[in-house]
C-alpha cells in the first residue's frame, strides 16, 4: 500500500529540480548580507511565494544551505541571506559567471485567499524575502489585492531606507522609512527596529502591526489575512495577534535542516491536526503552516 509519505514524494520528484545554476550578481549590504541572482530556469519557473531553494556553498562542504527564494524573473531567482557559518561565508565568496548548484523549489508555498484581498505581509530579518515574493506574487496577479508589509531587523537593512510617499494615517508621522521596490510597486510598507535607524518604528513588527489593525473596520478585517516569516519568537506573537483579531495567518517557520526533501526529519515540528498533535517536516510539509495550527 502506498502511504501518504511516498505519494507526496513521488508529486515533489515531477516538481523539485537540481540545476546548475549560473550566479548573475552578487551585491553585499552592512550586517553580512548579500543577495544573489542565480540563472537556473527550471526552479525560477517553478517557484511559489514561501519556496526555498537548498544551495552547495562549496565542493568542499557536502551539507547544502536552505535559502528562501525573495523573487523571480524571467529564468532567475534572487535569494538574500545573511553570513552565518563557512558555509553562508563560502558561498559569498563566489563571482558572477560562477555555477552553484541549486536543488529546488522545494516546500508549501504560501495560498492567499480572493476573498481576502488585504494581505499583512510580517518579515523579521531573514524572513523578509518571502514577503517581498509574494508581494511580487500578488502585483502580477492584479485585481483588488492591497498588501500592507511590515518589515523588521536589528541590524542594517539590505536595501537604502526611503521616506515614503505614501500616506499612512495609522502610525504616526516620524515613522515613514520604506523598502523602495515595495513603494515602487505602490504598496504599503513601514519597517521597525530596535536598533534607531531613521524613519523606522522603534518597537517590534507585531506592535506596529497592531496599530494599523486597529484601525480596520469589521468588513475590513473580515477581508484581512496575515502571512509571516521570521525567527520563531517573532512568528508565536505573529500568530497570537492574529488570534486577537480572529484572522487567518499563514507562518513559514525557520528550522535547521540536513536533506531539506523529507528524508531525514530532522526539521520536524509539532502540528495540530484533525486526528490530533503530529510531528511534520518544516522541508515539504511546510515550510509555510496555518499559525494557529503550530504548537508554539
Amino acid at each position: 500500500m502506498t502511504t501518504v509519505a511516498q505519494q507526496k514524494a513521488q508529486q515533489d520528484r515531477d516538481t523539485i529540480f537540481i540545476e546548475d545554476g549560473k550566479l548573475l550578481t552578487i551585491d553585499a549590504f552592512p550586517g553580512d548580507q548579500f543577495i544573489m541572482r542565480i540563472r537556473a530556469p527550471k526552479c525560477a519557473a517553478a517557484a511559489l511565494p514561501g519556496s526555498f531553494v537548498h544551495v552547495t556553498c562549496d565542493d568542499a562542504l557536502p551539507m547544502r544551505r536552505p535559502l528562501s527564494i525573495m523573487r523571480t524573473e524571467d529564468d532567475c531567482f534572487e535569494i538574500l541571506y545573511k553570513t552565518v557559518g563557512d558555509g553562508l561565508r563560502w558561498l559569498s565568496a563566489t563571482r558572477p559567471g560562477d555555477s552553484i548548484s541549486v536543488l529546488g523549489p522545494i516546500g508549501q508555498p504560501f495560498r492567499p485567499s480572493t476573498g481576502r484581498p488585504k494581505s499583512l505581509l510580517i518579515g523579521g530579518g531573514v524572513g523578509i524575502p518571502p514577503m517581498v515574493f509574494i508581494a511580487d506574487h500578488l502585483r502580477q496577479q492584479g485585481g483588488d489585492w492591497a498588501p500592507v508589509a511590515i518589515l523588521g531587523s536589528e541590524i542594517p537593512f539590505p536595501f537604502e531606507l526611503r521616506t515614503s510617499a505614501i500616506a499612512t494615517p495609522w502610525t504616526d508621522d516620524t515613522v515613514s522609512a520604506t523598502m523602495p521596490l515595495l513603494e515602487d510597486w505602490g504598496f504599503v510598507c513601514r519597517l521597525a527596529t530596535f536598533a534607531g535607524y531613521e524613519g523606522c518604528f522603534n518597537g517590534y513588527v507585531t506592535d506596529l502591526a497592531d496599530q494599523w489593525l486597529s484601525t480596520l473596520t469589521a468588513n475590513e478585517l473580515a477581508k484581512t489575512e496575515v502571512f509571516s516569516c521570521g525567527p520563531t519568537p517573532m512568528l508565536k506573537a505573529v500568530a497570537a495577534l492574529a488570534a486577537k483579531y480572529e484572522l487567518p495567518c499563514q507562518v513559514s517557520l525557520e528550522e535547521f535542516m540536513a536533506c531539506a526533501v523529507g528524508g531525514c526529519a530532522g526539521c520536524a515540528v509539532k502540528i495540530l491536526t484533525p486526528d490530533g498533535e503530529a510531528m511534520q517536516r518544516v522541508c515539504v510539509d511546510g515550510p509555510v503552516f496555518d499559525a494557529h495550527s503550530v504548537v508554539w
